[in-house]
């Protein structure tokens, strides 16, 4: 499996017992919808390394409980640390309406309501505080913070981002 395939779906960060089980931080907002997981792709060094998993509990409503087949000491958990979990861009639910995973708008083009077709979505930048959809606008690159009040149709049949933007936000 590789990492082009599969979403990030959070980090190994403690220990929880002397018999091998850890805790994950999830990156998700619903993580109680991962608590019946029976495997995930653990990053190693050589690679997306699939891992059974036993049990998996929530633990106190953030952190994900996980018991690994094989993984049966502290050292054998200890190994795991700092680790990042991953599973396949398949085991996302699905959205609808104006919901959206990131990696799906891809390629999609950008339309404003008053202006018209704006360009091709080329990126999601999610690194700062706001995250910001990359627009290729003719010759250059326009950045669109991703905000429900700007988003006002989200077409999958045909790859369409509307949005009602404010005027001047793309001559910035």
């Amino acid at each position: 499996m590789h990492k082009d395939d599969c979403f990030f779906l959070g980090t190994l960060v403690a220990k929880y017992s002397f018999k091998g089980e850890l805790l994950a931080k999830l990156d998700t907002d619903q993580p109680d919808q991962y608590s019946g997981l029976d495997t995930v792709f653990v990053a190693q060094p050589t690679g997306l390394i699939p891992y059974f998993i036993e049990r998996c509990q929530l633990h106190k409503s953030s952190l994900l409980r996980i018991k690994f087949e094989d993984v049966d000491d502290e050292a054998a958990a200890e190994a795991l640390l700092k680790k990042e979990l991953y599973l396949p861009l398949s085991a996302l639910p699905p959205l609808s309406g104006n919901q959206f995973y990131y990696h799906e708008i891809i390629g999609f083009q950008a339309i404003d309501e008053k202006l018209g077709p704006i360009g091709k979505i080329i990126a999601i930048d999610d690194r700062a505080a706001q995250a910001l959809f990359k627009v290729k606008l003719e010759q250059r690159e326009v950045l669109i913070p991703v905000h429900d009040d700007f988003i006002q149709k989200v077409d999958r049949n045909n790859k369409l981002l509307q949005f009602n933007l404010p005027e001047g936000l793309l001559q910035l």
